[in-house]
């Protein structure tokens, strides 16, 4: 009988335990064991990193790391690190941030309005682990031109701004391949068609868009300027834009930082490729990231007569057109007269 009893109060004694145990246990795992404020955050773990690394970024935002290790260990997580940008809840249990390790979140990466090749790579570095010297080394790689039918001034036609996903640990190469992919994407066979009957190839339409951007910020107006510059084009007159001179003087300055509102004789004859009042025909790449709206604007052009335009001082942002010089130079002199009354000395 006492036997018994003994028996009955150890099996009593070990339930007791072992319900004290797991009861720990489980709290150890299902806690919320996250110690930042915000509802969510992300945590950056860059190519290579190992779980020693992956701790010391983790640190901050872990409650009681001896629970997050214990849950990690027993789902192999130290030996299986994964890189990339990981999403963090507050208060998440250690399964659920183990888990969360595990799940590498794509970045939307949006780009538009950059003026040049390495503002872009500017943009996207700090978007992306690579860096924008890599970036520019890839975008540059000259067996990636030539294999693509790009050169270095050329190149920045490949970017169709629009927003992509990416992970935030891609390679400078391998966002370079996504946008060539993304490119062709863009250039089907019937937008290629469209370029034909406008006597353009895909990357001098994305040129002449280029300089139809930087004209107009009227998207509704730019497949008229389209039509003008082709017309001028056929006509084999000097494009006579003056956002490739305002170009070529940032160039020359080295300084895109600068703002030029007013574009003087002296800048008309500067000796650059991309001056376009001394040179017939198109610059040798594009003078800014022409979006999609300029881009079909190029390929779908107003038929029209005109071959001049300068900006309207009754309408702003907008433009008046002649199909004659004696009519341009009437709406120059309006326009001339009215930024020297503004005080706008450059």
């Amino acid at each position: 009988m006492k036997l018994k009893k003994i028996i009955t109060i150890t099996a009593v004694a070990v339930i007791s335990v072992l319900m004290i145990y797991g009861f720990i246990l489980i709290s150890r795992i299902f806690s919320a064991n996250t110690k930042f404020e915000e509802k969510e955050l992300y945590v950056y773990v860059p190519t290579g990193a190992n779980y020693t690394d992956v701790k010391k970024i983790l640190e901050p935002y872990i409650k009681n790391f001896d629970n997050f290790e214990m849950v990690a260990s027993k789902r192999s997580y130290p030996e299986n690190v994964k890189s990339g940008r990981f999403l963090l809840k507050k208060d998440m249990n250690n399964i659920d941030l183990v888990r969360a390790m595990r799940s590498n979140v794509p970045v939307k990466l949006a780009f538009n309005n950059q003026e040049r090749l390495e503002n872009f790579a500017g943009r996207v570095g700090s978007q992306i682990e690579a860096d924008s010297l890599s970036l520019m080394k890839a975008f540059k790689d000259s067996t990636f031109l030539a294999a693509n039918g790009f050169n270095e001034e050329n190149v920045f036609a490949m970017f169709i701004p629009n927003t992509y996903e990416v992970y935030w640990n891609t390679s400078a190469e391998k966002f370079r391949d996504k946008m060539i992919k993304e490119y062709h994407k863009f250039w089907t066979p019937e937008r290629i068609e469209q370029a034909k009957k406008q006597g353009l190839t895909p990357v001098q339409v994305s040129i002449l868009a280029s300089i139809v951007h930087k004209e107009s910020v009227k998207k509704d107006e730019r497949p008229r300027i389209a039509g003008v510059y082709l017309n001028r084009l056929r006509l084999e007159m000097p494009l006579q834009a003056d956002p490739t001179v305002i170009y070529a003087l940032k160039l020359r300055d080295n300084n895109f930082d600068q703002v030029i509102k007013r574009v003087f004789y002296n800048d008309l004859v500067m000796k650059s490729p991309y001056n376009t009042y001394i040179h017939i025909g198109l610059p040798p790449g594009p003078i800014a990231m022409a979006d999609i709206t300029a881009l079909e604007a190029v390929l779908n052009p107003e038929k029209n007569d005109y071959i001049y335009f300068c900006a309207s001082i009754d309408r702003f942002g907008y433009h008046e057109f002649a199909s004659n010089y004696a009519d341009h130079t009437k709406n120059a002199k309006k326009y001339s007269d009215w930024i020297a009354s503004q005080g706008v000395n450059r």
